[in-house]
């Protein structure tokens, strides 16, 4: 179990960096950051996560304000999974 949960959050971790560079190539790029092969690259890691939190919001929600939701969502996943592994971590140490 406890591997498993490395493994999420090493994937976790990986679409976090992902969409945290995205943004910053979005600021930097501008208009431009459509051609930008870098971006494509990124576009495509984070689109399962942008997909998911479409799916999951409200059509209130515009699109533009999806990137916050898949944001808030995978720091949400990373905070549970820290608490997994603690949690799986002390008990395997028999302190639980």
């Amino acid at each position: 179990m406890y591997v498993l949960v490395l493994i999420l959050k090493a994937m976790n971790e990986i679409a976090l960096m992902a969409l945290l560079s995205q943004g910053a190539l979005f600021i930097l790029a501008g208009s431009k950051r459509e051609g930008n092969f870098v971006y494509f690259i990124l576009k495509t890691l984070t689109m399962p996560v942008m997909k998911f939190a479409r799916l999951i919001t409200p059509r209130v929600i515009l699109d533009q304000h999806i990137g916050w939701v898949a944001l808030f969502l995978l720091l949400l996943a990373e905070a549970l999974l820290i608490i997994a592994k603690i949690s799986l971590h002390l008990e395997a140490a028999g302190a639980a």
